[in-house]
């Protein structure tokens, strides 16, 4: 029998013989125990590999588990540190961003209704403290109500310190909002010195001296600014600055007259009441008991000092060096005052009368021109009645002229709340865009015929639409007697839809006998 023999691989450090025989059926035993041991030991070496395997696989899985863990743990940590730092970011912008309060347009009501509140106050310092120094009586008898009206006066002026706070300021015409800017620029001011000093509690010092002594609380005059600072936004709103102002300088003279005429009371009381004709007299004459009365004092005081000032009528002659003194002060504050009201006044009523001169003017340079030209008695009488139509009928100025250093921006706006009523009216704008409108508002230019003036006339070339304002328009025919419509306000013509139309009764437009015509035009010009 044949037999084929192979060396067997080389399994795990050992080194085995075995011999595969094919064709015998009779192996010997030996060599079949021999393969088994090898099988077995093939198997053990096996799944001790498969062990390793798995627990190699199991350390890596674990390992796996562990680094992702802590990645995850990284990244938790790192979220956490990256939303701390964004919220101390947030934090920090906000803290230092501009905290932006409710603020006082300086420009707007509420600051101007403010503005009055604390004038009043100032105005009863100014004229009260001053009164109530000089005439002990009127201290005695109202004390409760002087020292009531005091502090609610030291509580508004408390306040307007807040509210100067709160007023914003333009910075490159924007409103500054910021709490600190306001703040801060308000304190480092000299107003804000003021301010500090009319509400120091000088009251106190009441303990010490008695409450004979109201004068302790002149400090309360110091914010006069706000006062002045009313009445120059009044002088800016209101629409008759002339009288104002003659009304102002009025009310600043009579506080000069009234603290002169504490000032004299005063003064005699240092001299003696009744000591010489020019001095206050004797409060205790019986022959004129009336002197000795708190309102006779203030009224004879307040005589005297307007005589003096006004250099109006005579006064006693001073007797002593200190009257004479006195007496020369007083003629130069009233030579001074005298001044003010003069140049004051003819200002103001040169200013009132300014339009009327002017157009007085024009009407002079036209009659000159006409008389040079030969022009006609009755075109002449024409061209009069029509300036005094305009000036009658306060259409007298002159737009562009009036307007002429408003900004583009704010005369549209002008012209657009004069106007947009009126081109509202004409149907053929009914219907168009409000851009439209506005363009054509800002191309309107008013005009002003007298009655029986021809606007235009059959046969001549339409360049201009017209819209009827005020007034009433004639449509006649050839002859001017015989009228076809009559067209009033709102009604319009020339616009190329009429002036084109063969046949149509476009005729001659002549201005009706209305009192009130006025046109708007011309609005376009048109392709005739």
């Amino acid at each position: 029998m044949r037999q084929l023999c192979r060396q067997t691989p080389d399994f795990s450090h050992r080194r085995t013989k075995w011999i595969l025989c094919r064709d015998n059926r009779t192996m010997p035993q030996s060599n079949v125990h021999c393969l088994l041991n090898m099988n077995n030991n093939n198997n053990e070496e096996k799944e001790g590999k498969e062990e390793e395997e798995k627990k190699e696989k199991e350390e890596k899985e674990k390992e796996a588990k562990e680094k992702e863990a802590k990645e995850k743990e990284e990244k938790e940590k790192e979220a956490k540190e990256k939303e701390a730092k964004e919220k101390e970011a947030k934090e920090k912008e906000a803290k230092e961003k501009p905290k932006e309060v409710f603020i006082i347009n300086p420009a707007g009501n509420l600051y101007y209704n403010w503005l009055f509140i604390i004038t009043l106050p100032v105005m009863y310092n100014w004229t009260m403290i001053i009164a109530r120094a000089c005439f002990e009586e009127l201290q005695h008898n109202f004390i409760v109500y002087w020292f009531f009206l005091d502090y609610i006066s030291d509580l508004v002026y408390v306040a307007d310190m807040f509210v100067r706070t709160r007023t914003g300021y333009l910075e490159q015409g924007l409103l500054v909002k910021d709490e600190k800017r306001l703040r801060d620029g308000y304190v480092s001011s000299f107003q804000f010195r003021l301010d500090v000093i009319s509400i120091v509690p000088t009251d106190i010092l009441y303990l010490y001296f008695g409450l004979d002594y109201p004068e302790i609380r002149v400090n309360k005059l110091l914010r006069i600014g706000r006062m002045m600072e009313f009445f120059t936004r009044t002088e800016t709103k209101t629409n008759y600055p002339n009288i104002f102002r003659i009304g102002n300088l009025i009310m600043y003279i009579l506080i000069i007259i009234h603290w002169n005429a504490c000032f004299y009371f005063s003064f005699s009381k240092s001299i003696g009441f009744g000591a010489d004709e020019w001095v206050y007299p004797a409060l205790d004459d019986p022959e004129e008991p009336a002197f000795g009365e708190p309102m006779r004092k203030y009224s004879f005081s307040l005589y005297w000092s307007t005589l003096t000032l006004t250099t109006i009528g005579e006064t006693p002659p001073p007797a002593l060096d200190s009257e004479f003194l006195f007496h020369v002060v007083d003629f130069l504050v009233g030579v001074l005052i005298f001044a003010t009201i003069v140049g004051n006044i003819a200002t103001m009523i040169s200013n009132m009368n300014a339009a009327q001169a002017q157009f007085q003017s024009r009407i002079d340079n036209i009659k000159h021109y006409m008389q040079a030209r030969k022009v006609s008695k009755d075109l002449e009488l024409r061209v009069i009645k029509w300036f005094d139509y305009l000036w009658n009928n306060g259409k007298a100025q002159d737009e562009k002229e009036v307007l002429r250093y408003l900004p583009d921006k704010l005369k549209a706006e002008i012209a657009i709340q004069v106007h947009m009523d009126t081109l509202k009216k004409v149907r053929i704008f009914a219907d168009c865009e409000a851009g439209l409108l506005i363009e054509l508002v800002l191309k309107l230019r008013p005009q002003v015929f007298s009655p029986g003036d021809y606007i235009c006339k059959k046969g001549d070339i339409g360049r201009e639409m017209y819209i009827i304002k005020d007034g009433k328009l004639a449509v006649v025919a050839d002859d001017g007697v015989t009228q076809f419509v009559v067209l009033g306000s709102g009604s319009y013509f020339g616009e190329i839809s009429i002036l084109n139309i063969k046949g149509s009764k476009a005729g001659n437009r002549r201005t009706a006998k209305h009192p009130q015509r006025r046109l708007l035009g011309p609005l376009l010009p048109l392709q005739g």
